[in-house]
């Protein structure tokens, strides 16, 4: 099969096209002919050799998620047949023709979703459904900011916080991007978008559109200084769950504010938690957040696709920080 390799750490430019066998599926495991994956961060992180794959992905196929067909099946799995249109995360390895994943670790892709839309669903909802509801304990009510509202992430949590009945308050350091945030109809209310300003402030912003009450829960995808912005202006009980870390991973609290307001502080990680964890995550997906996607009531975000073969131009791009939503690369 093709698959896209990182030749050695570096630009874009070491990614390249190579024939690689074609993976057997194991006893619980199924093959996918993969039609479209989408590009993430750590992507970028592993092909510069700052974010090594986990002991049972491939050391040198970057690619976190996939949409395809199953193409075969190992010898002990009942939930699925050949043919199914599936989606899922994967450890590593689906810049590729085919992927392996473990039957539990796939949901039906619904018939609403094209492969290139599917493609963009799986690390984006399940990370922000994790997050939000699984870590945060996000309700209806709950005013909810997501930072780097135009990215992948953002625009699912954003999302996913109104069909669940919060508030979402979104920010971005582009007007632009906080434009598109509501010309895309995400849920966010005209007058809930923050423009961070230059150094990172936005806590006194976020504080006058809550009437000085804070906000209950912080999707954190930016890291560094934030998040000392996220306890100036955090309600008491809050809790701020740490995602990303874009602008660094070192940070100066207030901790008599986090003592005095109660404030939880989480970090979270997918790629490196244990398979029955990344499984059970996959389960809360398929049960929660693709009947939201087959209802139509959220949706993901796709701002271009590329081909596999191009996959060094698709770095170019998610590295300029010009995109909004997912960036795609077809099979």
């Amino acid at each position: 099969m093709r698959a896209i390799l990182i030749e050695r750490p570096g630009g874009p430019e070491v990614l390249r096209g190579h024939e690689v066998p074609t993976p057997q599926p194991g006893r619980a495991e199924v093959r996918v002919r993969v039609r479209a994956t989408a590009v993430n961060r750590a992507d970028l992180l592993q092909r510069m050799g700052r974010y090594p794959a986990p002991a049972d992905a491939p050391r040198d196929i970057p690619g976190l998620e996939f949409a395809g067909e199953i193409d075969a099946l190992g010898e002990a799995v009942t939930e699925w047949k050949v043919g199914d249109r599936v989606f899922g995360l994967a450890g590593g390895g689906t810049y590729a023709e085919m992927v392996l994943a473990h039957e539990r670790g796939l949901a039906a892709i619904p018939g609403r979703l094209s492969f290139e839309a599917a493609a963009a669903a799986p690390e984006a909802f399940i990370t922000a459904h994790d997050a939000l509801v699984t870590q945060a304990g996000m309700a209806g009510g709950d005013r909810v900011l997501v930072h780097a509202a135009g990215s992948g992430v953002g625009t699912a949590a954003i999302q996913l916080a109104r069909a669940l009945g919060a508030r979402p308050i979104g920010t971005a350091r582009s007007a632009a991007k906080l434009q598109r945030v509501l010309e895309l109809e995400l849920g966010v209310a005209a007058g809930d978008t923050v423009l961070v300003q230059q150094g990172g402030s936005f806590a006194d912003e976020v504080l006058e559109k809550t009437a000085s009450r804070g906000v209950d829960v912080f999707l954190e995808l930016v890291g560094g200084d934030y998040l000392a912005e996220d306890v100036r202006c955090a309600a008491q009980g809050a809790r701020i769950v740490l995602v990303g870390m874009l602008a660094g991973a070192r940070a100066e609290l207030d901790l008599a504010a986090v003592m005095q307001r109660r404030l939880v502080i989480r970090g979270t990680m997918l790629r490196s938690r244990p398979l029955e964890e990344k499984l059970l995550a996959m389960r809360v997906f398929a049960r929660h957040v693709v009947p939201l996607l087959d209802a139509g009531t959220v949706r993901p975000i796709v701002d271009r696709t590329f081909p596999l073969m191009a996959a060094d131009e698709a770095h170019r791009y998610v590295a300029s920080n010009a995109g909004f939503g997912k960036v795609v690369l077809t099979v």
